[in-house]
């Protein structure tokens, strides 16, 4: 193919969607979709748009010019040298020196873990410098005043923030904790999250640790390892009953109904959790909690 366009997803090189050179090399619709998700990874990696773009342009078609990855990736020369210039300072990227000169990408797997490690590294300096930064804080000047209780709310999306929010409820839990697993998508990545490990530790250390789950077999096997924890299994669908936990009758993650795309007809993947202390919602959800609890019975 020498002289073709390079490969350009739907999220990023919209341009290419009739080219034939898109459809032959990433097969359709779902080569797309996989290279689409290479794209977001890299970007969470921390890249940027333009970056990705022609990261991904080198590494799918080998050494090229500056001109031509310009003229492929739709950026115009000085913006494609400055792009060039950073990923080389990465080391994502090594200069070919001919005439003309010419750039090359580093494999995808060496680019995640050289990403990954970095992305690594940051957060041990982040973690070393964190105490002396309590320490600074503390030492700062505090008005006096009186602690007003006031009530919040607060609305997380996606299970990386909700899982981090849920643990912190957990390990501040002192007297009580109740939960209630209904879907089969939440338990699987609370379980792969480690979240029923905090759970169980919360248990050991003398919290009333009650979950009600529906009564399945995948969240039956997710739950398998809880032995502190007290379980009640019930015959209630998704609809009939949300997922929430609550911790010392105080604090309150209830999860909502996914999002609808632009089209109402298809949900989204990233879920929904609303986090609060209003008395009144942890009030409720812990009568439907203990209602529930009371009238089924524990499985043997």
């Amino acid at each position: 193919m020498n002289g073709a366009p390079g490969i350009e997803s739907k999220v990023l090189f919209k341009g290419w969607r009739n080219k034939g050179e898109l459809r032959s090399l990433i097969a359709g619709d779902v080569g797309e979709r996989k290279l689409s998700e290479i794209e977001e990874t890299l970007i969470k990696l921390g890249l940027s748009k333009k970056e990705t773009k022609v990261y991904i342009f080198l590494a799918m078609n080998g050494e090229k010019k500056a001109s031509e990855i310009s003229s492929a990736t739709s950026l115009n020369r000085t913006e494609t040298y400055k792009v060039l210039m950073k990923l080389q300072r990465m080391g994502l990227v090594s200069v070919i020196i001919e005439r003309p000169l010419k750039f090359a990408a580093l494999p995808l797997e060496d680019t995640l873990n050289l990403l990954i490690e970095s992305k690594k590294m940051s957060i041990k300096v982040l973690e070393e410098e964190k105490d002396k930064l309590i320490r600074v804080w503390r030492s700062l000047p505090k008005i006096n005043s009186i602690p007003v209780k006031r009530e919040f709310f607060q609305v997380l999306e996606g299970y990386e923030n909700i899982i981090l929010k849920a643990k912190d409820i957990i390990e501040e839990s002192e007297k009580k904790l109740c939960a209630t697993f209904v879907l089969e998508t939440h338990l699987y990545k609370f379980y792969y999250a480690g979240l029923l490990d905090y759970i169980e530790e919360a248990a050991e250390r003398g919290v009333k640790a009650m979950a009600l789950v529906v009564d399945s077999p995948a969240l039956t096997f997710f739950i398998r390892d809880l032995r502190k924890c007290r379980i009640k299994y019930i015959k209630y669908g998704a609809h009939e009953i949300p997922s929430f936990i609550i911790s010392d009758d105080e604090k309150l993650l209830l999860f909502l109904e996914q999002k609808f795309n632009g089209c109402g007809d298809e949900r989204t993947s990233e879920p929904l959790t609303l986090y609060t202390n209003c008395t009144v919602l942890v009030k409720a959800l812990n009568k439907i909690f203990c209602d529930t609890w009371e009238k089924d019975d524990q499985k043997n």
